[in-house]
């Protein structure tokens, strides 16, 4: 059969007619499919990682570069993380010269790429730390305080929020609400911390991590080491934290996850040797938080371990599970 010119024109113009829509139509679902592509997102600690994941939801991807038991005072980038931070949308980072080997190149990429320092934002007034042996800087371990980490969320919303601004209400709602559970566990932290006696509430650790902490909740904090883990302890600051533990009477001292237990251990047998027995009262999340996927590996859960920990530990009381039946079996 032949087919008539007319109809050959006809069928041409309709099929024509027919890809130009389709065309289009592509042309007009490509922002749309763009906006709906997560917000990627490199955090640097596993704390801001998660206060990332909190706030931004299924609307953001989220990569933290330092994973559990990693020091952040000593960590640097390596080609796999730069690439990394160079492809996000956003790089948060904590600032307070806590991430002190990356500050110079996270301050670089600033210039190229869309940077935030949510530490760094806090106003440098008395709520942050200063200490006599680390001139000119604020102590950055503000998350042992969950009043301070909570204005740190806060940055972090807006962070998101400026990276994508129509999803502004959807982040601002993500927020109040993990704010809400950051005071339900200020508010259990400060009622189980006040059933250990007065006279135990001095918290020895591997490094000066939990300055916040006591402040916070009213406890004496001695860090074998100074703020930061590249400080040395030497045999004097050893000989005269011994003579604090035997002389006070202290009897449970702190490993951290992210740092050597070396020191500990030779506190506690120093002690031992001057007929004190000290005993590792337990494992603390400092510097970075448990595994991922776990209670631990949230913030909230990682600070529930932190207080549920110290507090049995000093002769107060606490739930078997933490704060709300969460925590690991065997704490």
């Amino acid at each position: 059969m032949t087919l008539s010119p007319r109809f050959l024109v006809t069928r041409a113009t309709a099929l024509i007619a027919a890809g130009t829509l389709a065309l289009i139509l592509a042309l007009a679902l490509a922002p749309a499919r763009a906006a709906a592509e997560p917000l990627k997102v490199v955090a640097t600690t596993a704390m801001i990682a998660d206060a990332a994941r909190q706030v931004g939801g299924d609307l953001v991807e989220v990569r933290a570069l330092m994973g559990p038991g990693v020091d952040p005072h000593a960590f640097r980038q390596t080609r796999t993380d730069i690439v990394a931070m160079t492809k996000a949308d956003l790089v948060l980072w904590h600032g307070l010269y806590l991430e002190a080997q990356m500050e110079g190149f996270l301050q670089g990429l600033a210039e190229k790429r869309p940077v935030v320092a949510v530490a760094g934002a806090l106003p440098k007034d008395h709520r942050l730390i200063t200490h006599e042996d680390y001139a000119d800087k604020f102590d950055p371990h503000v998350w042992m305080d969950p009043a301070l980490w909570a204005e740190v969320v806060t940055a972090v919303r807006d962070a998101l929020a400026t990276a994508r601004p129509e999803a502004a209400e959807f982040f601002t709602a993500n927020a109040q609400a993990h704010l809400k559970d950051i005071a339900a566990l200020d508010a259990y932290s400060r009622q189980v911390l006040a059933s250990v006696p007065e006279g135990a509430r001095v918290l020895l650790t591997a490094h000066d991590a939990f300055g916040y902490f006591g402040r916070a909740y009213g406890f004496e904090v001695v860090g074998i080491q100074g703020i930061s883990t590249e400080s040395e302890a030497g045999l004097n600051r050893i000989a005269a934290l011994v003579d604090l533990l035997v002389e006070r009477r202290i009897g449970a001292v702190f490993v951290e996850s992210s740092v050597s237990d070396r020191n500990i251990r030779a506190l506690i047998e120093g002690a031992a040797a001057r007929g004190h027995t000290v005993a590792v009262g337990g494992e603390l999340f400092s510097d970075a938080m448990g595994a991922p996927d776990s209670y631990e590996g949230t913030y909230v859960g990682m600070i529930d371990h932190n207080v549920t920990t110290i507090a049995r530990a000093l002769g107060g009381q606490s739930p078997d599970r933490g704060m709300a039946g969460r925590l690991s079996a065997g704490l």
